[in-house]
Parts: structure tokens; sequence; C-alpha cells
């Protein structure tokens, strides 16, 4: 095997993301050769070099798995929760290899959520660089006004961030019921950003579900329902 760089080597193996196996190094967890690395970029030759994570050996023994999951209302994205919350592992009840949520979404919000065990492809996915698509059905109570739909299209003002454009497209308006139904494609993944995008036109969401990363989509999958993805699958994603 070639040279590699030793926080990509450890995402690989799916220890963590490779920002949080780059805080492992830095933190001295990490021997190569029965010496402490904590300088970043340093690279290695599995082949060659024994690595030790948290003094327990690592090598490269594992299969990449990638799984589309269409996450129900009620399930942490985390591996573990402080509050004994059920998490989207708690779905995956026949996966056996180690596997991390790739981004998040939050409790209340249900939709595509893929998980997997290669910590260079979550690095790639969730990295600003990419701006992979994230398209989302969202349910406001009242009706959204045009200068409303603009305002999301051309960026509004979320704490102190103005979002970047986005896509807007309305599904359905019910004034009998003071209901309207967007869908919103957004390229950031700032924390609750739909959520509070629609806060910002002073809008309430009743339901709030992703449909898409990419163009790879969770319309065939029941809710709470998981699936394996083949490796050409993955370019439904965007280029990365």
């Amino acid at each position: 095997m070639e040279e590699i760089r030793l926080q990509k080597y450890l995402a690989n193996l799916g220890i963590a993301s490779r920002r949080k196996c780059e805080e492992y190094i830095i933190e001295g967890k990490v021997q190569v050769n029965n010496k402490i690395i904590t300088t970043l970029g340093t690279k290695i030759n599995p082949d060659i070099d024994e690595i030790l994570f948290d003094g327990k050996k690592v090598k490269n023994e594992k299969k990449l798995v990638y799984i589309l999951l269409n996450k129900p209302i009620g399930y942490v994205t985390t591996v573990k929760d402080q509050f004994g919350r059920q998490t989207v592992l708690d779905l995956l009840k026949d996966v056996k290899e180690k596997v991390l949520p790739v981004g998040r979404l939050d409790m209340y919000t249900s939709g595509a959520l893929i998980l997997t065990n290669d910590g260079d492809f979550i690095y790639k996915v969730t990295h600003p660089k990419h701006q992979i698509k994230k398209t989302y059905t969202v349910t406001l109570k009242g009706i959204v006004k045009q200068n409303e739909i603009n305002m999301l299209k051309n960026g509004v003002e979320i704490e102190d961030y103005i979002t970047k454009p986005a896509e807007v497209k309305i599904l359905k308006m019910d004034k009998e019921k003071q209901i309207t139904r967007l869908e919103i494609t957004i390229h950031e993944g700032k924390n609750r950003q739909v959520r509070k995008m629609c806060e910002a036109i002073n809008k309430n969401v009743l339901a709030l579900h992703r449909s898409k990363i990419g163009n790879l989509g969770v319309k065939d999958l029941k809710i709470g329902n998981y699936r394996y993805l083949k490796k050409e699958e993955l370019n439904k994603i965007g280029k990365i």
C-alpha cells in the first residue's frame, strides 16, 4: 500500500470522522511504531508501520459499507445519547459493521440519512467546499407570501449568518387550513438551518422531512427502513 496521511487512514478504518481523528492525533492517542505522533499530515505505510490507537493495534481488515436510512421522528442522530434516548443506530438491527452518521438530522426531522464506516467519505460529504445539495419538504403554519418565498430564495439572516441562495418550490397551499408546504433545497449544512430559515419569515414548522441528499432519495424507502447503497449510487450524491 502507498503512503497515506495518518488521520485519513484512521478515518478509513471507521474509528471516527477525519476531523475527529485529527483531534485524537493532537491529543496524543495515536502511536506509529511505538512513537506517539501529534503532527497532523504525518504519512504512514499501513503495510509496514504498526499503528496503535488508545494502545490497541489497528489494521485495515474491514469491508466498507454505505447505508441509506429513512429516519423516523423521535430518534437522535448520534452513536450514543447521554439522556438515554433512542439513536438512529437502534434502527440498524442487522448491521454488524460499526457505522457513523454522515451529518445530522434533529430529533424531530425525518428523512434521508447516510451511515457508513468510511471516514474519508464522511469527511468529503460533510465538508462545506463540496456543497452537497439537500432537499427538504417542510409544512408550515400559515400562508407563505411571494415576498417571503423570495427571502428564502435570496438568503435570510439566521443568528449572525445570512444563508446562501436556496431553491424553493411551492408544493401545496391550503388557505382553509392555513397550511403551506414547500420544497427547499440548500447547499449548506448549518445546524437546524431549514427550521431557522422558516423562523426568519415568522412561520412555524409543523413537519420537516429530508427527501434527498444530492439526487439520492428515500421516496421508495419506508420510514424506519434502510438499505445498503452500491458504490455507483454514491455518484448520485454529488461530485466528491
